[in-house]
């Protein structure tokens, strides 16, 4: 099973998608820090600006998710993933066809032979298209802004994160590939006024109802 969830940053995805998964026992992916994990290493290494580059490494990179934590060449990078750099560049290395091509290989890969619950801009229209459950979490930009400045990975006042969130939503709402919208078939939930547990219960609440309809019993 597919559990797709789809939104602008700091709707809420990740932390949905991974309490959701714990509840359920499915599996969690977040593509976006696959994004993330590219960019992290072209900074590293190579000109941001240069477009070859990123795709070059977006091709040769080994990315792998051990206990939930996401390793870059054998080494585990999950603290480094939400600097204000990754921030400022992911959008437009993730705006490269060829980049997005070789993450959407990985992560359909990783959900051929196990139950899944992925996140991540475009997952319900271009990635998984054909998911059991399509979810579309949203909220206003000064909320997502507020969560971004309480997780304490951010150097930048809440008034630069709300205005690079701003500036995000735009790249990832125009860019040719992988645009952010919402999937006609999705269930939308403006998350702005909402609890995790509130969220969760009613994606999960979702899920239940399509083993229902599918026939699989699942212990939830």
């Amino acid at each position: 099973m597919v559990v797709a969830i789809d939104g602008p940053a700091g709707s809420g995805k990740s932390t949905i998608a991974r309490t959701v998964a714990e509840r359920t026992g499915m599996h969690y992916l977040n593509s976006g820090n696959y994004y993330r994990a590219v960019t992290w290493k072209i900074l590293a290494g190579a000109d941001p600006e240069d477009r070859d580059a990123a795709i070059r490494i977006a091709q040769t990179i080994e990315i792998s998710v051990e206990d939930d934590l996401m390793h870059v060449d054998g080494r585990e990078v999950e603290a480094l993933l939400r600097s204000d750099a990754v921030d400022r560049w992911v959008a437009r290395h993730s705006a490269i066809p060829e980049v997005r091509e070789q993450v959407n290989t990985r992560l359909k890969a990783a959900a051929h032979t196990m139950d899944v619950v992925v996140e991540g801009r475009d997952i319900t229209t271009v990635v998984f298209p054909d998911a059991d459950l399509k979810i579309y979490l949203d909220a206003s930009i000064h909320t997502r802004a507020l969560r971004r400045f309480g997780q304490g990975t951010s150097r930048l006042e809440l008034e630069e994160i709300e205005q690079s969130i701003r500036r995000r939503d735009e790249i990832d709402s125009t860019k040719q590939y992988g645009r952010l919208q919402v999937a006609p078939d999705a269930l939308y939930l403006d998350t702005s006024h909402l609890t995790i547990q509130q969220v969760c219960d009613k994606v999960i609440e979702n899920i239940r109802g399509h083993d229902k309809t599918s026939g699989v019993t699942r212990h939830l």
